[in-house]
């Protein structure tokens, strides 16, 4: 018996997040399938943390004990026979036998992409928000930077545990405009790094900053939420299709 690490890319677009649910399909439950198909025969695979309805990853971590007797290269093999199309294996490794992906995660890096169009496009829909005007990036950079260091951030999320801590430590926070074949408009990336994030913590930190960006908000208004974090939640929320949990990072 070995505890095996797995990195999972998905299109999360067909199910209701990542953890596991009675009477929905979820990345978790599909993956947990293909497992038993070759196999394992645990209770619940162990994760990085969950992703919510719609949003995608390159780089979730999970974990699991198999008796398997070939190559971890077989193994992945299995997997991916076993996944659907839009989940998959990217590399399997045996792990320390008391590794768990959520609890050794030292960062986590997020990427939300969006997409400044006066006419949406359905092809960039699926993985991209659709915003216009298009927003200043000077703005959405001078808005960013007030993120970095340590926070309390119970403005734009709730803990994953009730009664848990809200302060999280952001080590990057920045946009970028991304090459793209359109000359009307503009691709739109932020990328964010930290210990660890609230619920929609990302999606209303982004929906905030394209306010900003849009000269509806002052950039201050970000340091005001992070120094006086009784105030009230943010109500909006950018879309999830536009979200990936790109890597999760350990001690080497």
């Amino acid at each position: 018996m070995a505890r095996y690490q797995v990195i999972l890319a998905y299109d999360g677009t067909a199910y209701y997040g990542f953890q596991r649910q009675s009477h929905s399909q979820t990345v978790q439950g599909v993956v947990e399938q293909a497992l038993r198909r070759i196999g394992w025969q645990g209770r619940s695979l162990l994760a990085a943390g969950r992703t919510d309805t719609g949003v995608h990853a390159t780089g979730q971590v999970v974990a699991f004990d198999l008796e398997w007797k070939h190559s971890e290269l077989d193994l992945q093999a299995a997997l991916n026979t076993n996944l659907p199309l839009d989940v998959v294996a990217s590399s399997v490794s045996v792990a320390d036998e008391k590794f768990h992906p959520r609890y050794d995660a030292l960062t986590r890096l997020y990427r939300y992409r969006v997409y400044c169009r006066p006419i949406r496009d359905p092809l960039m829909d699926r993985y991209a928000w659709h915003v216009w005007p298009s927003p200043e990036i000077g703005l959405l950079e001078t808005s960013a930077k007030f993120l970095i260091g340590s926070h309390d951030f119970a403005a734009f999320g709730n803990p994953p545990r009730k009664g848990g801590s809200t302060i999280r430590k952001v080590i990057k926070a920045s946009w970028q405009h991304i090459p793209n074949e359109n000359p009307v408009g503009q691709v739109l990336d932020f990328e964010i790094a930290a210990d660890g994030f609230l619920n929609r913590m990302v999606r209303r930190l982004v929906y905030l900053q394209i306010l900003i960006g849009q000269g509806q908000q002052l950039p201050d208004v970000v340091l005001e939420h992070l120094t006086t974090p009784s105030r009230k939640m943010i109500a909006g929320q950018a879309p999830p299709q536009g979200l990936t949990l790109v890597e999760v990072i350990y001690r080497r």
